[in-house]
């Protein structure tokens, strides 16, 4: 286990609280920065788990490789990608496999594929969607005259406005569009509520797409004819990429290189932060068999979900932490498993399935992960990651491990087909890991923000606030960091 390192009267000392990939990445762009200015920098990251990652892991079974946690990143967000490239991780990035791409969702007990051309919410192919049973005849219709629908007009001004997810798809495309089509493809990102997501927060560009174009599908055929003559961004890899020895990759190489100039404590936890006199902040922090202990650091960077954060800070800044508590979050259980392909019946030819909440099953997902990437199953075996709970159904949660793993298998059988034993199985549970965007998420992570701009060298970070995704989180550790380095230098 790394020690901090001496203090330096030069250098700045700073506490990173978490070791996930938003407190891991923020600990490496400080460096960085430190490097690229000749200056020194002393950074300690607290993990209070037994190792870095977070909700990012990776099983390595030798015949198969198994993502605990997220098992991809979207590489139109650069943040991503660009931090692999500084880290020499380029070459391990590997892309989705082409032969199975699409999805499929659950229409009567049947999964049946998503037309083809059609992007989470907007179809850009008439054909398809003419052609699927997912819709009924007047559900179709009424999708199709999207194409004439008005904008909304909005007294505060459309760059500005927010509507529910829910509310958007109905105006726009039908309760049928919103119930069969988009609530499930939508469930599969943010574990969410239609009702209450906000998508000003989660999906802007379909608000930016109706007060440019007025109609969404106007808008997405005019960008499919716009990208033909040029290269997409992240077309290198595709949508979504991945690591050949799992996500587990990249938080490992980060803690590996932020040990090398600082320190990442395992099976830390902060229990309180307080600032103190003249400046700076009092560290306190818990080992596992051992009294707690205080520490002086200049600054502090907070990675943690909102709630934990709230608790840290609560005696201090009695404010902000009533902010940081309205962020509601969602929990969810992930089975994994891996199965001989021969007792399944379904041929499982997408990346996975999502279940509209219409159809009143016990699980909302199932990605079909080495259909997705390869290695992550021997030859003649699937591996599959079976998503319980969500917002939709947080009662789930309730179950006990083993009557979770009998409602998954269960499903998988009367849904795909899959009979006899897995080669492998675990269940997963990931409690209050999804934070959740509801309708005022956006002047809400404002009003943080201007909290915490009172505390100097204070800084929030992480999924809670503008993203969910890898990239989101990394970019926000990368600006939280900025933000700090700059302020030492002001």
């Amino acid at each position: 286990m790394n020690q901090p390192p001496p203090h330096s009267a030069q250098s700045k000392r700073v506490a990173i609280v978490g070791g996930g990939i938003t407190g891991l990445s923020a600990a490496y762009r400080l460096l960085e920065l430190a490097d690229e200015n000749g200056q020194s920098i002393e950074i300690t990251v607290f993990e209070s788990q037994s190792a870095a990652g977070g909700w990012i892991g990776s099983i390595d079974q030798k015949d198969y490789l198994i993502d605990t946690g997220a098992d991809m990143f979207i590489t139109n967000k650069p943040a991503a990608i660009e931090l692999c490239k500084r880290l020499g991780l380029e070459e391990e990035l590997i892309k989705t496999n082409p032969r199975y791409r699409g999805a499929l969702i659950l229409k009567d007990g049947k999964p049946v594929p998503v037309p083809l051309g059609f992007e989470l919410m907007t179809p850009s192919r008439i054909g398809p969607m003419v052609k699927t049973p997912l819709l009924s005849p007047l559900g179709k219709l009424r999708m199709g005259l999207e194409y004439l629908i008005p904008r909304r007009q909005s007294p505060s001004g459309l760059d500005q406005d927010d509507e529910s997810l829910a509310d958007f798809v109905k105006r726009r495309f039908g309760q049928e569009a919103l119930t069969r089509l988009i609530q499930p493809l939508v469930a599969g990102i943010y574990t969410s509520d239609p009702e209450k997501l906000s998508l000003r927060a989660t999906l802007p560009r379909f608000l930016d797409m109706e007060r440019d174009q007025r109609s969404l599908i106007k808008a997405i055929r005019k960008q499919k004819r716009e990208t033909k003559s040029g290269d997409a961004t992240g077309a290198r890899y595709g949508l979504f990429a991945a690591f050949r020895g799992g996500m587990q990759t990249l938080t490992q190489t980060l803690a590996e290189r932020v040990s090398e100039r600082g320190s990442v404590l395992y099976d830390h936890r902060v229990t309180k932060v307080s600032p103190s006199q003249p400046a700076g902040y009092e560290v306190t922090v818990e080992e596992s068999n051992a009294p707690p202990q205080t520490q002086q650091f200049d600054a502090v960077i907070f990675t943690t979900a909102a709630p934990h954060t709230a608790k840290m800070t609560d005696h201090f800044a009695p404010e902000l932490s009533q902010l940081l508590n309205r962020i509601e979050y969602a929990s969810t259980a992930i089975m994994l498993s891996v199965h001989r392909l021969e007792d399944i019946r379904h041929p499982l030819n997408a990346y996975g399935l999502v279940i509209p909440a219409a159809e009143q099953r016990k699980i909302f997902a199932v990605a079909f992960a080495s259909r997705k990437f390869p290695g992550r199953a021997p030859e003649g075996c699937v591996q599959l990651r079976t998503f319980v709970g969500g917002a939709m159904q947080p009662e789930m949660l309730e179950y006990s491990d083993e009557e979770l793993k009998t409602i998954v298998r269960t499903e998988l059988e009367d849904i795909l087909g899959v009979t006899g034993e897995p080669l492998f199985s675990k269940l997963l549970r990931h409690n209050q890991s999804m934070p959740q965007y509801h309708l005022g998420h956006l002047e809400l992570v404002e009003q943080i923000e201007q909290q915490a701009a009172n505390y100097p060298t204070l800084e929030l970070a992480g999924n809670a606030y503008r993203g969910v995704g890898i990239p989101d989180c990394i970019l926000s550790a990368e600006q939280a960091a900025e933000r700090l380095f700059s302020s030492f230098n002001s």
